[in-house]
């Protein structure tokens, strides 16, 4: 068994797809089936479920890959030590989150705090995020709900109040609180390109007795044009509404409440600037835990 093997391995595992794995690896699909049959030689029995096309893992190859993605992250760990035993570590970060917003205000912190800082953050899904941690793509990863996986550590940096967010002229404009299912009937504005957040505000909008009714899915920008022409109302997070300078009223309703919150692997060792950036991360959002609170 090689780790040539595994690599290919783990990259069909994630993809499900013999095609789409020789594409990223850049070798013949015939080549590639060829070795998944050799490992399950190896191994001794069939690693996956065979689906036309599609392929997923079957028992046997979904605890090979927990070992497997096991084995990468101690080859990271292994390759850091090395760098660290040389003085040789490398300053670069690499992060995913899931909302551009997560960041916002403390990268620039950060950066004032230790200047030769190289950071790689990317925008990425939820499930994406959790494909990457467990790759060895990237070091942490940051989404809203946290990530339950037996592999990945994920610790809540903050809960956030969601508001509902209105004209300042519209009849509920001078409400203290309100209930969401006083604006069961108004049509509602939703953040583009954000599954995770509008799975969430739709199950507060059902909790409530209702299914909103999205009348504009917008970036965040033409989301404040259509507020302000009095066209919908939406449900946002605090710090969003303060950022924007948008008029809102909180809402009474329990789970309203969303959280933020920084996942990585289990038994990942970290570099020292890692560690120092993931503990400005933590110390960042205590220090300003009243931005995401009524």
């Amino acid at each position: 068994m090689e780790l040539l093997q595994l690599k290919y391995f783990q990259t069909v595992a994630y993809t499900e797809h013999i095609s789409k794995a020789a594409a990223q690896l850049n070798i013949a699909q015939p080549s590639l089936s060829l070795t998944i049959k050799r490992l399950e030689d190896e191994m001794g029995t069939p690693l996956f479920h065979r689906k036309g096309r599609n392929i997923e893992l079957n028992a046997a190859g979904k605890i090979l890959l927990k070992h497997v993605n096991r084995i990468f992250v101690e080859l990271e760990n292994a390759r850091l030590a090395i760098k660290e035993k040389h003085d040789e570590l490398s300053s670069l970060i690499r992060i995913a989150i899931s909302n551009s917003r997560f960041l916002s205000g403390l990268i620039s912190e950060y950066i004032e705090v230790c200047p030769s800082a190289q950071l790689h953050q990317g925008i990425a899904s939820r499930s994406d995020i959790v494909t990457q941690l467990k790759k060895g793509d990237i070091d942490l990863g940051i989404t809203g709900h946290p990530i339950v996986d037996e592999e990945i550590v994920s610790v809540v940096l903050v809960e956030e109040h969601i508001v509902l967010v209105l004209p300042s002229t519209h009849p509920y404009s001078g409400e203290q609180e309100i209930s969401l299912h006083a604006v069961a009937n108004e049509p509602f504005l939703a953040l583009a390109n954000n599954d995770e957040y509008r799975r969430f505000t739709t199950m507060l909008c059902e909790k409530a007795g209702f299914v909103p009714h999205l009348a504009f899915e917008v970036d965040s920008h033409t989301l404040v044009e259509i507020i302000r022409l009095d066209r919908g109302v939406a449900l946002l997070p605090i710090s969003v509404c303060r950022n924007l300078g948008l008029h809102y009223v909180p809402i009474t309703d329990d789970a309203a409440i969303y959280p933020i919150s920084l996942s990585w692997v289990k038994h990942r060792n970290f570099s020292p600037f890692l560690e120092q950036f993931r503990d400005f991360i933590t110390s960042y959002y205590v220090t300003n835990a009243s931005i995401f609170r009524v």
